[in-house]
């Protein structure tokens, strides 16, 4: 199983091919943001990779964060990334603070929209 670890939270064994956003969520049991129900519509799940960042990416999230004009290095949308190696993050989206009344809308199991791999 992969190991997740989260800045300032701790390390967890993920199922592999789990999606990060419901890894943070379910396993780690942290306040990531999910707004838009894990669709790649809102941003409101990104988290930036220390470690371990994957080298696919989703059509749509490329799409997302090129519409957000999100580039920083690192910076991956939670909601899009499935657990499939070892990680290392840091929180970047979070309830505490939002002014949110809730994470968002719930979770699918599997990507959505479904996925069309490619590479930065």
């Amino acid at each position: 199983m992969p190991k997740l670890t989260i800045r300032n939270v701790g390390e967890f064994e993920i199922p592999a091919g789990k999606r990060l956003v419901q890894a943070l969520v379910q396993d780690a049991g942290t306040d990531q943001l999910h707004a838009c129900g894990g669709k790649s519509r809102c941003t409101t799940c990104r988290v930036k990779f220390i470690e371990g960042e994957p080298e696919n990416i989703t059509e749509a999230e490329m799409a997302t964060l090129n519409a957000r004009e999100i580039n920083e290095p690192g910076v991956r949308l939670s909601c899009q990334i499935l657990c499939d190696n070892d990680m290392t993050i840091e929180l970047t989206s979070r309830l505490e603070g939002s002014g949110r009344k809730d994470q968002g809308s719930p979770v699918a199991d599997e990507i959505e929209p479904p996925p069309v791999w490619t590479t930065r």
